[in-house]
């Protein structure tokens, strides 16, 4: 995937911006929007979260993200509502600058369609 990084550089600010005025504070880096996604996407609302559920819902963070390449679809939930995920493509085999390009451009995305347009 090839994404002009100052065209990702300006829209991830702009989501930033839009997300600081959501919240009136503004996230630090990519892994705490992940984690705003999570607590989304579990759909329980702010709590605390121990450091294991926090790991998890950075990880349903990325399967969701994801799955709009297709890499990830959603299998369904278990007894307590979390959202479970099944690899469905490998991952591209890519750097971490890459990578984060890769996830960069799915948030802003998974924004666009499930939050601002809703």
């Amino acid at each position: 995937m090839d994404i002009e990084l100052e065209n990702l550089s300006q829209e991830w600010d702009i989501l930033l911006d839009k997300l600081e005025r959501m919240m009136e504070k503004r996230p630090s880096d990519l892994n705490s929007v992940l984690f705003l996604i999570g607590v989304q996407e579990l759909g329980k609302g702010h709590r605390f979260f121990t450091k294991e559920e926090k790991q998890d819902l950075m990880h349903i963070a990325i399967c969701k993200v994801l799955s709009f390449s297709g890499i990830y679809e959603l299998e369904g939930t278990d007894q307590d509502g979390w959202p479970h995920w099944k690899l469905v493509q490998p991952l591209p085999f890519v750097n971490l600058l890459e990578q984060e390009k890769l996830l960069k451009a799915h948030v802003i995305e998974y924004f666009e369609k499930e939050v601002f347009n809703s």
